[in-house]
């Protein structure tokens, strides 16, 4: 029986949309939920090796009680895959934005801008801006990082993902996004991508993260979003003026990466 179809699902990229193939990695590997391509595909063991390993009981996986070792193992894999990156920026944006549309060459420009600069990118791993991000990152020469999750909808990571992983849970994925970034750069996007914005907000807020600049990229998108913090939210004293300071607003690509170098100087010099 065909399945119905999806409308919110973010449309396919066609083949010629996708990453050409002289430019796609040439080795790629699975390591359980971890993907790595081009030098990060390196030899392994698998997570079936290392469960027939320990010789423990299996029948775990199916009684809710025990879902708290799932979630732990998230956290396990996250830790172990993303401990030893270098300095790296989060960034989000919407998975719906096709190649043909001038957001998703903002978001390739920024990409590569942030490459030369020395950072690495983490995006959601998906299409649309993900995808563009993590495309100007490789060909320029960085590492690009996609953090996956497990929807009602088929969603592979992008072909231009060098380290890969899939998460079953949010809250573990949303760790992993804030644990190992030093800024999070917010590009136009849907429900998702405010999710991960207003969490940066929170935890910049109540000092759960310090020098951590919060960037959205694009002032005729974000410029509503901005004016109603201060008309409403502001105005009926919910946040403070200086929380308005938390979040800083451009069109301009190397301004980003200006503002998180330099962040990223004083927190060295606060260390």
């Amino acid at each position: 029986m065909a399945q119905p179809v999806d409308p919110d699902r973010p449309p396919e990229n066609t083949a010629a949309e996708r990453a050409p193939e002289r430019h796609r990695p040439a080795r790629e590997k699975q390591r359980g939920p971890v993907t790595l391509r081009g030098a990060q595909a390196v030899e392994g063991s698998t997570t079936d090796q290392r469960l027939l390993d320990s010789r423990g009981p299996s029948d775990w996986v199916h009684t809710d009680p025990w879902r708290v070792l799932r979630i732990q193992s998230e956290f396990v894999e996250g830790f172990g895959l993303l401990s030893e990156l270098p300095r790296a920026v989060s960034v989000f944006g919407s998975a719906r934005l096709r190649p043909d549309t001038p957001e998703y060459a903002i978001a390739e420009r920024l990409g590569a801008a942030l490459a030369r600069a020395g950072f690495a990118v983490i995006t959601g791993g998906g299409p649309g801006l993900m995808e563009a991000v993590n495309k100007g990152c490789c060909e320029a020469g960085g590492l690009s990082v996609g953090l996956g999750i497990e929807l009602p909808f088929e969603q592979r990571i992008n072909d231009w993902v060098d380290v890969g992983l899939n998460f079953r849970y949010f809250f573990a994925r949303k760790t992993m996004f804030v644990k190992y970034a030093q800024a999070f750069v917010v590009l136009p996007g849907g429900f998702g991508t405010m999710d991960e914005l207003f969490e940066a907000l929170t935890l910049v807020q109540t000092g759960k993260v310090t020098s951590f600049p919060v960037v959205l990229l694009g002032t005729g998108y974000w410029h509503g979003l901005v004016d109603w913090l201060r008309e409403t939210m502001l105005a009926e004293g919910a946040i403070n003026a200086i929380d308005l300071e938390l979040l800083q607003l451009t069109d301009d690509v190397d301004e980003v990466v200006r503002i998180i170098v330099e962040a990223n100087a004083q927190r060295h010099d606060r260390n």
